[in-house]
């Protein structure tokens, strides 16, 4: 906080800085003397109507009236974590979205409509017909992903994004991030007064490569190969059927393996994904039986994959993971993954 010469606490943001990361304090509602000051680090996204409006590194809001500030000012860009690689959002926004291309895109202007869409559970029509209903496989390969400047003022934009996604029979989504330089508050703010809905927040975690290679691989034998094959995918099952977009959107990057650690049945026990990318290696559906958590098969699996990837010059890591999966977490953390920046994916508003 600023401090006059009087030792007197100043408030030193403005409407101005509206874009700008600060840090400010505040009056709370809170009737106990001790909690009658808190604090919120973030990017101002708006200051109107006598409010202003932070948002925090996790994508969450915080809305404070103007009378109840105390202090504030504006301070740098969180310094990058030191734990794993250096890396920007705009390199690791790249990566992940070759990691995970859809079917169909389309450009506006900086922003990317994305498609991939497979037959659906089946819908009753008028005079008894049964339809396959069309959905989106993932809302990564059906979203916007936005790059820059959409070449429209924002609110026109999402017109255009809603009718491209109408005409192919599937809600529109903007995949946004948080928490990182150059990542998109500001648009996030305004997705959010335009009256769209945060649907997922997930993290993006970084790590280096070699620490996760050099584990022991102990007695669990893990199949690696180029494609999923029917096994594997009845383990995934995150989609309603294995169709030409679910086989096409996991197949591609720019080198992808899949890994897979047998079960007592005809489904696996654990599997995985990886895509290597130059020095990124990607990790993704990481998934295990539910009845045999806890036992070290998704280390395993990550591990066979980190030494493929290794094998083929990469050096840092990353995968993504929802927020609220506290097991996941956990367990990345204990890998050495650190929360680089948290990525969310907002619903169209209703017409």
């Amino acid at each position: 906080m600023e401090f006059t010469g009087g030792g007197r606490l100043e408030v030193r943001v403005t409407s101005a800085d509206v874009g700008k990361r600060v840090s400010v304090r505040y009056v709370t509602d809170s009737p106990s003397e001790g909690e009658r000051f808190t604090d919120a680090v973030g990017v101002l996204t708006s200051w109107d109507g006598g409010v202003l409006t932070i948002t925090r590194k996790s994508g969450e809001t915080v809305r404070i009236p103007e009378p109840r500030l105390v202090a504030g000012k504006t301070v740098p860009a969180a310094p990058a974590r030191r734990r794993g690689p250096a890396a920007t959002f705009p390199e690791l926004s790249r990566v992940a979205a070759r990691a995970w291309q859809p079917v169909e895109t389309e450009a506006l202007g900086e922003w990317t409509l994305r498609a991939a869409i497979q037959e659906g559970p089946g819908e009753a029509r008028p005079g008894g017909a049964v339809v396959g209903r069309r959905v989106g496989f993932t809302r990564r390969a059906n979203s916007v992903l936005p790059g820059g400047d959409p070449g429209l003022p924002v609110a026109e934009a999402l017109e255009v994004v809603r009718a491209w996604y109408a005409d192919r029979e599937l809600p529109a989504y903007v995949q946004t991030a948080t928490g990182a330089e150059g990542t998109q508050e500001l648009l996030c703010a305004e997705l959010e007064r335009l009256g769209w809905s945060r649907e997922v927040t997930a993290e993006l975690r970084i790590a280096a490569l070699a620490p996760l290679a050099d584990r022991e691989p102990g007695t669990v034998e893990v199949r690696l190969s180029r494609t999923p094959d029917e096994a594997w995918l009845r383990r995934y099952q995150r989609f309603t059927a294995p169709s030409p977009a679910v086989r096409q959107v996991l197949g591609a990057g720019p080198s992808v393996w899949f890994a897979s650690v047998a079960g007592t049945g005809e489904v696996p026990a654990a599997i995985g994904r990886c895509v290597v990318d130059g020095r990124w290696a990607g990790f993704l559906a990481i998934e295990v039986d539910p009845e045999l958590r806890r036992r070290g098969l998704a280390t395993a699996v990550m591990t066979a994959l980190a030494r493929q990837a290794l094998d083929e010059g990469a050096s840092a890591a990353w995968l993504q993971v929802e927020s609220d999966n506290e097991p996941a977490r956990a367990l990345y953390e204990g890998m050495g993954f650190a929360v680089h920046h948290h990525y969310h994916h907002y619903r169209q508003a209703e017409a």
